[in-house]
């Protein structure tokens, strides 16, 4: 009697230890992934990005940077989960756990890779002065002490600070672009692309100089590598059967999916 005793308290313990694994397992996601929501991508964007994340009128994000992280979520076998959160403060986000991942256009830089790790670039694009049509403004040095406009948390705001103090923040490119349009500010320093869409929806501004090429990828937290792992896979399969290349053609009329010669 005291043997069969023993085997059951053994075999409900092991039974115990194995629900515990699984549970764990579990809260970790699917495959070792580590996710706010089971089951679900859960991502953020700014949706004041036009045309790479834009609100409407239900509070849903569209964009660029939405259909990409859809198709991600899709390809790793998860439902994609959006979240609108202000720029400057999604890499915490994603550090902190909030998020599973920043799909909003970060550009990869030293600093963010302090406190996130990245996927593979999605999108290549780069900074470029715009100003109005009155301006003789053609390069970053005629901007010396003039005053700027950037968004805020974008890198931006650096190479502002290369040649002036009088630097003015928004939580939007978009927002910046149209201040300068309606007569504040002198410049504004923003995604080549933004401010070309911007030109194309009738804003009076003129773009100038480029000032150089970034990389954009998705921002996922440090400690989660099999995330970035299906990240990085799902990004390789949309490469290559040319969903990337689609949805960059639908938002913009050209690829900015394949890097610059």
């Amino acid at each position: 009697m005291k043997k069969i005793l023993t085997l059951f308290i053994l075999m409900v313990t092991i039974a115990g230890l194995l629900a515990a694994c699984g549970s764990d397992e579990k809260a970790s996601g699917d495959g070792g992934m580590k996710l706010a929501e089971e089951g679900k991508f859960t991502f953020a964007s700014s949706g004041e990005f036009k045309p790479f994340s834009v609100t409407n009128g239900e509070g849903q994000m569209t964009g660029f940077d939405i259909d990409v992280a859809e198709a991600v979520a899709k390809e790793i076998g998860l439902e994609p989960n959006q979240k609108k959160f202000k720029f400057a403060s999604i890499v915490e986000g994603v550090k902190s756990g909030r998020f599973d991942a920043a799909v909003a256009s970060h550009t990869i830089n030293e600093d963010r890779l302090k406190h996130v790790d990245f996927s593979t670039p999605y999108y290549y694009s780069g900074p470029q002065i715009f100003v109005r049509p009155d301006s003789d403004a053609e390069k970053l040095n005629d901007l010396e002490g003039l005053e700027i406009a950037v968004s805020k948390g974008s890198t931006y705001a650096k190479t502002a600070e290369e040649v002036t103090d009088n630097i003015v923040l928004y939580d939007s490119d978009v927002t910046a672009l149209e201040a300068l349009a309606n007569g504040r500010h002198d410049a504004v320093i923003t995604d080549f692309i933004t401010g070309k869409e911007a030109i194309g929806a009738g804003l009076e501004i003129e773009g100038k100089e480029l000032l150089g090429r970034s990389e954009q990828a998705i921002a996922i937290a440090q400690d989660n590598d099999e995330l970035l792992e299906k990240v990085n896979e799902a990004l390789e399969t949309l490469r290559e059967n040319g969903t990337l290349k689609e949805i960059s053609e639908k938002y913009f009329g050209e690829d900015i999916t394949v890097k610059p010669e």
